[in-house]
């Protein structure tokens, strides 16, 4: 929602700015200039990338215009689930949470929190480590590097569509030039013409650049920064869930060990530790 409210700021802004100075809305409609500068740019696109690089950059456009999935609710859900499971374990032993964790939609512990089983993602990292955690066979250091190297390939990931979309941003611009140049080619060989004439196709040169430059910095590039922004927010459930697991694969009670992985969250999200206190007994 805020993209579009976005969009429609930048759109007044700058038509409105252009008619309050006395021009015509009706002379910067040039659908050529767009075909040739949108045109241009996808191409451009689909050339510079591979069909991985593609895919991921169409799966990811769509969750721009949804509001962020990472909320505190989410977050408060996620540490609930991980001290109910630690809780589990203290308790019952390891091999206690082992049908849980090989099943977790069948899971009593993990059907009660929707909200993070509605992200495979997240499941998938947690029950991972947590089978690791039961096999046994792997120290603290050693799975806390495997982490490390997961969380580094998850952003790698992330980041192909963000640059993706601040590549064709970068070069739009510059198609917006190539449309210009095109448009001066045509009234240059026009040139015979009476001089209202001639202006209005010089008008329409000059619109090229304009929109090149409008669509880079006001629409495109934008989206890049929100992408990266999501990526970033992704990341932090998992950077929650390690800090919870070392620390209670380090001998720490599970109380304390949910206390690791809500410091490592964003402030704007962090729960005050008497808010997850009071969530996790509710949910219990």
């Amino acid at each position: 929602m805020l993209v579009i409210v976005g969009y429609i700021v930048v759109c007044i802004s700058v038509f409105g700015g252009f008619v309050l100075a006395g021009g015509h809305v009706a002379a910067l409609f040039q659908p050529l200039e767009l075909l040739m500068i949108g045109g241009g740019a996808l191409g451009a696109f689909f050339v510079g990338n591979n069909n991985k690089s593609i895919k991921a950059t169409m799966k990811a456009m769509p969750t721009l215009f949804k509001g962020s999935r990472y909320t505190k609710a989410m977050y408060m859900e996620l540490m609930a689930l991980q001290y109910d499971l630690l809780t589990k374990v203290r308790k019952e032993g390891l091999m206690a949470i082992e049908g849980d964790v090989e099943k977790p939609e069948e899971s009593p512990i993990f059907s009660k929190y929707p909200l993070v089983m509605a992200d495979h993602h997240v499941i998938e990292f947690m029950t991972d480590y947590l089978r690791l955690m039961v096999s046994g066979n792997m120290d603290a250091f050693q799975i806390e590097n495997l982490m490390d190297n997961e969380i580094e390939t998850h952003h790698h990931e992330g980041e192909v569509p963000v640059h993706c979309v601040a590549k064709v941003g970068d070069g739009l611009p510059a198609f917006g030039i190539v449309a210009a140049v095109m448009g001066v080619v045509h009234t240059m060989e026009s040139v015979g013409i009476p001089p209202s004439e001639l202006g209005m196709l010089i008008a329409h040169a000059l619109v090229g650049t304009f929109l090149g430059i409008l669509l880079a910095y006001g629409f495109v590039g934008p989206l890049a920064s929100l992408l990266e922004q999501k990526l970033h927010e992704s990341t932090k459930m998992f950077q929650c869930i390690k800090a919870t697991l070392l620390a209670s694969l380090n001998g720490y009670a599970p109380s304390l060990a949910v206390e690791f992985g809500r410091k490592v969250l964003y402030s704007s999200e962090r729960p005050s530790f008497s808010e997850l206190e009071d969530h996790v007994k509710q949910k219990r």
